[in-house]
């Protein structure tokens, strides 16, 4: 009798342990099993080719990648949610994803423009650099934690042009008075210089310059600047773009929808944006300098370079005016404390390396 009940107990037991475990792989099949729809709204037309495509291909990777548990559908600006009211609707949590640049949120964020583009900053190389090895994307990370919001670089344009402009620029009188469409820190140290900068989103860019309401605007490069047909409202087409050496574009996440994901669709995300953010810079640097040979060759574009005491003076300016930026926010002061260590580090030894070798490449050869 003391054997038949020890054996009955332990075919209990048995029989216990195995509906714990059938109830645990029926959970796992479950989330297995769970669909998620997401929202992600942009701040660039729709279709626009690159920047606005990036999320397009995103949703369609990350659709591919996760065999249909995740689905992303993709609005562009005013289609949901105005341009530049991308960064409150996700991070209020009413929209689950975003598209766009961090230095259009400068107006609730200062210091977040440090993560798109500083003027003579960090170039596309060096920003993924900073980012992904240097210690920016934790500081990016934990400043967006104060709005609900998880940031990963989305993009990069890769140097853009200074601008299009109806009248030539032979020094820095010539920008005083003229109203230039000209976001983030490039905008502000502009209007240092004597002009008025002006935000808008690309799609009312055109129309804004066609009018006069504009003087003068950056957009992207030519690339994208072709596509806007900026070339029928302006006659000068000049470069380098000081005030955007690598802007970097962003996808943010509501964190309350992002914590919800299970651990491998969090990662899926994450390497999903990754490879857009190296994809669309591949797509800029391959379609660019096509594009600029259309407009000068086809459309008589007048191409000019700014004179160097202008790139001079702007460079002063923007050296003085990005130091008050941070103010006394501590975390400000680490963001803007590593931007500039890592700027001086690479700086220096991109002069043996990158610089080195363009100048090299472009020697004449006999």
């Amino acid at each position: 009798m003391f054997v038949r009940l020890i054996i009955l107990i332990g075919v209990m037991l048995l029989v216990a342990c195995d509906g714990g475990n059938t109830s645990v792989e029926q959970g796992q099949i479950q989330e297995e099993l769970k669909t998620y729809q997401w929202r992600l709204v942009t701040t660039w037309p729709k279709n626009l080719p690159g920047m606005g495509m990036a999320p397009e291909r995103f949703a369609e990777l990350v659709n591919k990648m996760t065999k249909g548990r995740m689905q992303i559908k993709v609005y562009g600006a005013g289609e949901l949610v105005p341009a530049l009211e991308v960064f409150e609707a996700v991070s209020l949590g009413s929209i689950e994803m975003g598209h766009g640049a961090a230095y259009y949120w400068k107006g609730k964020v200062p210091i977040a423009q440090f993560f798109t583009a500083v003027p003579f900053g960090l170039s596309a190389q060096e920003m993924n650099g900073w980012l992904h090895h240097g210690g920016g994307m934790e500081l990016w990370q934990e400043l967006y934690a104060k709005y609900d919001l998880v940031p990963i670089a989305g993009g990069n344009t890769g140097v853009q042009m200074a601008g299009w402009f109806n009248k030539e620029i032979n020094g820095l009188e010539d920008l005083k008075g003229m109203k230039m469409r000209i976001p983030g820190l490039g905008g502000e140290v502009f209007e240092r210089a004597g002009g008025t900068a002006v935000t808008l989103p690309g799609g009312e860019i055109y129309t804004s310059l066609q009018t006069g309401v504009i003087d003068a605007t950056e957009w992207v490069g030519p690339y994208n600047d072709l596509t806007f047909g900026l070339h029928e409202v302006a006659r000068y087409y000049y470069y380098p773009g000081w005030q955007e050496p690598g802007p970097t574009l962003e996808f943010i996440i509501n964190k309350d929808a992002y914590d919800a994901l299970p651990e491998d669709l969090a990662t899926i995300i994450q390497a999903a944006a990754r490879t857009m953010n190296h994809d669309l810079l591949a797509e800029y640097t391959a379609r660019n300098n096509a594009a600029l040979r259309e407009l000068v060759d086809k459309h008589g574009v007048e191409l000019r370079k700014l004179p160097d005491d202008v790139l001079d003076k702007l460079h002063v300016i923007a050296d003085e005016m990005i130091a008050e930026i941070p103010g006394d926010d501590p975390l400000s002061q680490r963001i803007y404390q590593s931007y500039i260590k890592y700027r001086t580090d690479i700086a220096e030894y991109h002069e043996i390396s990158e610089r080195a070798y363009i100048n090299a490449r472009a020697r004449p050869v006999n």
